[in-house]
Parts: structure tokens; C-alpha cells; sequence
């Protein structure tokens, strides 16, 4: 989900084989149940047609329509579902999800009674889903999926169908569905959280950010009372924080800055975006200090562009209309300064946020952007400089530690 749902785990080939993180109606079935649609809505013109009482003298009408041509998998028509098994697992495990899809759909449709129907069912769900093939995913997923009393597999579906419903903007429908898993007290505290943060995201993406909030803090406030947090994945919490921060920022940017209203409008303005700006921030640090690597790393990137983009606002922002010459050269000489400040405390964000990356491994294009973002920050930083000379440099003690 900016981000949003949790997507799967890499998946090696002992979980395949399991059915865990492995495991919807396949797409040679689908294909086939489209052209048996074609078919019968043919037929039922044609008889709807020859019903009707001929009438003198009108024209003949000839209708005419593609053919349509049924066939089977060729290659796979010959294996039994051990060998169909076999075969999606060793696909799935060298990322040929194409292969992977066709050989536990064979299965799924071929062979009902087969031990290993529901694991190839979870399987080519999966193997769609790595496709982006959403439809098809969740149509596999969904035959699986039991959100109100479903464990293991079924459970793990109902999750996996409301990714899909996410990735296809069916936000309202994903929320639905994981607000049914996070109610359930039959369930572990981890499932039931990381039902909820994901329910709060698909709340935000649905245009509710109130409701959204609510949701989020509620999981949090779990989590918070939590006496040993490693009873909690730290992926969800981070998460959480991560996304209340993203509330904010969107409040921050809702908040235009307009000369044209005065000195006195604009600077009630500015503050008040900046206080924004500093309750995103607060929520981003707090992302930090879960602890979780990606979503540090992710926290951290947006905190930088946050100043990034303050800066923009300022550095673009004529002077009050009403201020004289004398005036409206004092406020660029101040708006110089407050930029050079904002600069900064961006690079020392974005430079800390990719050392943070660095230690712990953390590759994501959270620290692509943060390295381009780094980059033309200090460029600058340093037209500012040769622009006009400085005054020392503003302190950075005061930076939040990333």
C-alpha cells in the first residue's frame, strides 16, 4: 500500500513444497469459461432469433461469429498431479512463474481429489500475484480464502485477497474483509494487528483519513500495552507509525501558501504548515525507532522530503504584494537564511538515513530515491552558496537521529 499492503515474503523452495507460503481458479480455466460465455451468448441470439414470426418481404440476416477454438495443454495433458506438483514447485523456486502458474493450475483443475490440491491452489495464486496478474491471483486465492474462522492456508488466502483487492483500488472491499480477520479473538495478537494496520491503509487509500487515524492509533495503543514486544512483528508497528505520518504530510501539503493574502495570512500559513510538517516528522521518528529496517529506511526518505519540499514552497513563493522594495529585500535576505537551514537539516536526514540503510542491508527504492534526493539537495545547497555568501553554518544538534 505509497504504499501499502504487506506484499509476500521471497519464498524458498521447502515452503513450496509445504503449502505455506505457497499455495485461486486457474488462468487455462478462466480463458476457457470466457469462451464457453462467447458461445452460449451466441446461442441464445440465434434462438431468440428463430423464435420471432417471419415477416414478409424482410431481408435475410446472416449473422456470423469467430470461431472458437478449445484446447488442451499439450505438454502438461500427460502428468499426474505428483508430477504437476513437482513441476510448479521447481518452477516457482527458479522464479519462472509463468510455468509455475500453468502447472499448479493443471492440478487445481484436473485432478479435484488430489492431496495436493490446496497447496497448488495457494500456488498459483501466488505465482499470479508475482505476475501482477490480479485478477487471476485473486480468483485462485479467493476459492482458499475464509477470513471469519479460516487457519493457515484459508487464513493466509483472506490476506492474500485483500492485497489483490488493494492492488485493483477495491480499497472498500479490502477493508471490509481485513476488519472481519482483526475482530477475531480466536486469533494470535500478531495476525490480529497486522490485520488492523492493513485495514487502516486501505482506509486512507479509500479517501477516510479519519477513519484511517483511528484505526492505526487503535493498533498501536495494542502495541504500545504489549509488556514483550517481540510478541508483535516489528514490521507492523513501523508500519503504523510510517502510514499516521503520511496523514500528516498530506495535511501539510493541503496547506497552499498564498502572498496574495498578506504578510500576516501567509505567515500564519507557513506555521501552521510547519507544525504539520513536525507531527509528520514525530511520526516518522517513531517509524524509526520500532526498529524494522524498510520502514526506517522509508521514514527516514520522507522526513528529508519533507524539508525538500518546504523548501520549494519558500524559494517559490514571491513576496507579499504589500511590502516596498527596502521591505520585500529584507524578506528574501530572512527567506535565504530560513532556506539554508532547511537545506541542511535535509541532507543531514537523507545522509543519516542511508547510513542507517548501509548498516543494516536495507535495499528498497526508499534509498534510490534517498541517494537522488541527497544529490540534489547539496547541488542545492551549493548554488545557494556561490549565489549569495552565508553566514556560518546553522547548528545540526538539534536534527532528529535516524
Amino acid at each position: 500500500m505509497a504504499g501499502a499492503v504487506r506484499e509476500g515474503e521471497p519464498v524458498q523452495e521447502d515452503d513450496v513444497v509445504n503449502g505455506r507460503a505457497l499455495k485461486q481458479k486457474p488462468v487455462s480455466r478462466w480463458w476457457w469459461m470466457a469462451a464457453l460465455g462467447v458461445v452460449v451468448s451466441g446461442c441464445r441470439t440465434t434462438g431468440s432469433a428463430a423464435r420471432e414470426a417471419p415477416q414478409a418481404n424482410a431481408p435475410k440476416q446472416e449473422l456470423h461469429f469467430d470461431a472458437v477454438t478449445v484446447t488442451a495443454d499439450l505438454e502438461l495433458d500427460k502428468l499426474n498431479d505428483e508430477e504437476l506438483f513437482a513441476g510448479g514447485t521447481s518452477a516457482f523456486a527458479a522464479n519462472d512463474f509463468q510455468q509455475a502458474a500453468r502447472y499448479f493450475g493443471r492440478l487445481v483443475d484436473f485432478f479435484p481429489n488430489s492431496r495436493h490440491r490446496r497447496a497448488a491452489l495457494y500456488n498459483a495464486g501466488l505465482a499470479h500475484q508475482r505476475l501482477k496478474e490480479w485478477e487471476e491471483a485473486g480468483h485462485r486465492f479467493s476459492e482458499l480464502s475464509d477470513p471469519a474462522r479460516g487457519q493457515g492456508d484459508a487464513l493466509d488466502a483472506a490476506f492474500r485477497v485483500a492485497e489483490v483487492d488493494y492492488h485493483l483500488e477495491r480499497y472498500e472491499q479490502a477493508s471490509k474483509l481485513l476488519g472481519i480477520i482483526a475482530a477475531r479473538e480466536d486469533l494470535p495478537l500478531n495476525r490480529r494487528l497486522e490485520a488492523q494496520v492493513q485495514q487502516g491503509i486501505c482506509q486512507l487509500e479509500s479517501g477516510s483519513p479519519e477513519t484511517a487515524e483511528v484505526t492505526l492509533r487503535k493498533a498501536l495503543s495494542t502495541y504500545d500495552a504489549l509488556e514483550d514486544k517481540g510478541e508483535v512483528d516489528d514490521y507492523f508497528p513501523a508500519q503504523a507509525h510510517f502510514f499516521i505520518g503520511e496523514l500528516y504530510r498530506l495535511h501539510y501539503e493541503g496547506v497552499k501558501l498564498d502572498p496574495a493574502k498578506g504578510a500576516d495570512k501567509l505567515a500564519q500559513d507557513l506555521n501552521y504548515k510547519a507544525e504539520l510538517l513536525l507531527s509528520a516528522q514525530g511520526h516518522y521518528l517513531r517509524s524509526i525507532r520500532v526498529g524494522n529496517g524498510y520502514w526506517a529506511t522509508a521514514a527516514g526518505t520522507q522526513i528529508g522530503s519533507l524539508y525538500e519540499n518546504l523548501y520549494e514552497h519558500m524559494v517559490n513563493s514571491p513576496a507579499p504584494a504589500e511590502l516596498d522594495a527596502g521591505e520585500a529585500e529584507i524578506y528574501r535576505q530572512e527567506l535565504r537564511k530560513k532556506i539554508r537551514v532547511l537545506l541542511t537539516k535535509s541532507i543531514n536526514i537523507y545522509e543519516r538515513t542511508l547510513e542507517t540503510a548501509e548498516r543494516i542491508g536495507s535495499q528498497s527504492t526508499f534509498v534510490d530515491r534517498t541517494r537522488e534526493s541527497l544529490a540534489k539537495v547539496k547541488a542545492l545547497l551549493l548554488a545557494d552558496a556561490e549565489g549569495e555568501p552565508a553566514s556560518a553554518a546553522p547548528s545540526s544538534g538539534g536534527e532528529p537521529h535516524t
